[in-house]
């Protein structure tokens, strides 16, 4: 896995878990861009941010992502619907470990009022450190490309 760099967004009722979630990523050593939001504050609309964040994202350039919302499913909806993005909603280290291995998953995303600070910590050291498996899977992957209308 090549990570070149990682960029993170959140709405508002992500915000906490970003700003977490951020600090993880130092620990890991990843140059972060954050594209927001900037506060807990101010009601923001999560398919806004996930568009930023999905618009950084290409399958060659070594960006990846991590988006986050309360629940981590309107956000996840919102970025899927971007070509090139494999955004993986994940509860914990095995779906996090699998949306790479199995999906090539290049944008993790999380619920912040549905997992707790040690699962996101485990979530994000364990999909940046795991590796796609490709083999059988790659088919699946190629096949997704498909599924985008512009």
């Amino acid at each position: 896995m090549d990570v070149k760099k990682v960029v993170i967004a959140s709405d508002h009722a992500g915000f906490e878990a970003k700003e977490f979630a951020k600090e993880c990523l130092v620990k890991l050593g990843f140059e972060i861009e954050d594209l927001g939001t900037n506060s807990k504050d101010v009601s923001v609309d999560y398919p806004d941010f996930a568009n930023i964040l999905s618009n950084k994202i290409s399958e060659k350039n070594g960006i990846y992502g991590v988006l986050i919302c309360g629940t981590g499913i309107g956000i996840s909806v919102a970025a899927n619907r971007h070509a090139n993005v494999r955004c993986a909603l994940c509860h914990d280290v095995t779906t996090a470990r699998l949306s790479r291995e199995h999906n090539d998953a290049n944008v993790l995303c999380f619920g912040a009022r549905i997992v707790g600070r040690a699962t996101i910590e485990d979530m994000i050291n364990i999909f940046f450190a795991t590796p796609f498996a490709g083999g059988r899977h790659q088919n699946r992957i190629d096949k997704l490309g498909s599924c985008y209308v512009s």
